[in-house]
C-alpha cells in the first residue's frame, strides 16, 4: 500500500512539474505560429506549398495618352480595353504585363522638343491604375524605354498609383525598385525587372543580373524574370544570337541574358520590347519567351500584321521552379488597338515557327491548339 501511494504521489508530482513548463497557451503555440523571416532569408520550407503555380502574363500595355493631345485617347475612357483578358487573368495564380508609359496626369515631356513631330512620348491618366487591378494584373514592369518619358515625376507619380491600387510593380529603378515579392500559394515570388538603360537593371550587364537575381533567389522561392530589350518591328522578329544594337542603342544579347539568370536561379523568363512576337525554348528546365509583343497598346503604334499579334501566355511551374506546360491565349489588336479573340490562332502560329526556327534543339512543343509541353 505504502508502495502503491509513494508511486501516486509521483505521477501527480511529475504532472504539476511539467504541467508547469514553458509550454504555451493553444492560441499562442510556438508550433502553428510562422517562423519570423529577417530580409535576406528564405521563407521556412514548412509554410511552402507543394501545389503548382500557374503564371500568366501579358506584353506590352499602353491604354492611351491625353499627351500631346486627346486624339489618341480610348473609347469608354479605356474602361473596356482589358476587359476580354480579365478570365485569363483572374484564373492564374500571378498575373503580369509590362506597363510600356507611365501614370502620370500633367506635364510635358522633356524626351521632346516643341517642333518634334515623330517623338514617342506619353502617359496614361493615374485613374487606370484602377483598370490594371480590375484587370487582375497582380505585378507589373516598369522597366522600359517609355518609363520615364515624364522624368522623375511620371515615375513616382507611377508607383504611388500602383501602391494606391495594390498592384505590384518592378524596375523602376536599379537601385530602389529593381524587384518586389508577391506571396503567392503560400511561397515567395520575386519579380525581377531588366530594360537596356541606365535608369533600370540593364540586360548588357551580365554581372549585375547575376548579382541581382542571385539575391532574389535568396529572399524568394520562385524568381520570375522580365525583360524589355532586342530590336523593334516586324524584321525583328528573329532572336540573333549576339547583341542587338537598335537607334544606337544596345538592346542585349538575350539568349545569353536569358540563361545568364537561370544559372542564377530564375525560374521563368518573360521578355518584352520588339513590339513583335519572338520565339520560346526551354533552358534547364525553365520557359524563354523572348518577346510577348504588344499586348493592349491603344492610339500610338501601328498595329497590322506582326504587330497586332498578341496574345496571354500561361506557365504553370512545379514547387521547384520547373516548367510543367503552359498555354497561348491568341488575341488580335484591331483598329487603333482594340484587343480581339482571334479564332485564326495566328500568335500560335507564329511563336511556334519562330521558336522551332531559332531554337531548333531547345523549342517547346507547342500544338496547334496552343499548349505548350517541355519537349
Amino acid at each position: 500500500m505504502k508502495h502503491n501511494l509513494r508511486f501516486l504521489l509521483l505521477i501527480v508530482f511529475s504532472a504539476l512539474l511539467y504541467g508547469c513548463s514553458t509550454t504555451a497557451p493553444a492560441n499562442e503555440s510556438a508550433t502553428n505560429k510562422p517562423a519570423e523571416t529577417k530580409p535576406g532569408e528564405t521563407k521556412p520550407a514548412a509554410t511552402k506549398s507543394g501545389e503548382p503555380i500557374l503564371i500568366s502574363s501579358g506584353g506590352d500595355i499602353m491604354l492611351g495618352s491625353p499627351f500631346p493631345n486627346a486624339s489618341r485617347m480610348p473609347p469608354n475612357d479605356g474602361r473596356d480595353l482589358l476587359q476580354l483578358v480579365k478570365p485569363i487573368f483572374e484564373a492564374a495564380d500571378l498575373a503580369f504585363a509590362n506597363l510600356e508609359g507611365p501614370l502620370h496626369d500633367s506635364g510635358n515631356s522633356a524626351k521632346c522638343g516643341p517642333n518634334s513631330s515623330s517623338c514617342y512620348a506619353f502617359r496614361m491618366p493615374t485613374r487606370y491604375a484602377a483598370y490594371l487591378r480590375d484587370a487582375g494584373i497582380d505585378v507589373v514592369s516598369l522597366a522600359n524605354n517609355h518609363a520615364n518619358d515624364f522624368g522623375e515625376a511620371g515615375r513616382d507619380s507611377t508607383r504611388r498609383s500602383l501602391d494606391g491600387v495594390g498592384v505590384k510593380h518592378a524596375g523602376s529603378d536599379k537601385e530602389n525598385y529593381a524587384m518586389t515579392v508577391l506571396d503567392v500559394k503560400g511561397r515567395r515570388v520575386a519579380v525581377v525587372a531588366f530594360a537596356h538603360n541606365s535608369l533600370t537593371p540593364n540586360v548588357n550587364d551580365l554581372d549585375f543580373a547575376r548579382q541581382l537575381v542571385t539575391k532574389a533567389a535568396a529572399q524568394a522561392d520562385l524568381v520570375m524574370v522580365s525583360f524589355h530589350g532586342g530590336a523593334e518591328g516586324a524584321a525583328n522578329a528573329r532572336v540573333p544570337q549576339r547583341s542587338e544594337v537598335f537607334l544606337g542603342e544596345q538592346r542585349g544579347n538575350l539568349p545569353a541574358f536569358a540563361r545568364t539568370v537561370i544559372d542564377a536561379g530564375a525560374d521563368l523568363v518573360i521578355g518584352h520590347g520588339p513590339h513583335v512576337l519572338r520565339g520560346m525554348e526551354i533552358y534547364k528546365d525553365r520557359l524563354i519567351a523572348y518577346s510577348l509583343g504588344n499586348f493592349v497598346t491603344y492610339g500610338w503604334f501601328p498595329l497590322a500584321g506582326a504587330t497586332a499579334e498578341s496574345l496571354v501566355l500561361d506557365a504553370r511551374l512545379d514547387a521547384d521552379g520547373k516548367f510543367i506546360d503552359g498555354r497561348i491565349h491568341p488575341f488580335i489588336q484591331r483598329d487603333r488597338g482594340i484587343l480581339t479573340a482571334d479564332p485564326t490562332k495566328s500568335s500560335v502560329r507564329t511563336i511556334k515557327r519562330l521558336s522551332q526556327m531559332d531554337f531548333p534543339n531547345s523549342a517547346p512543343n507547342i500544338a496547334d491548339d496552343g499548349t505548350i509541353k517541355p519537349r
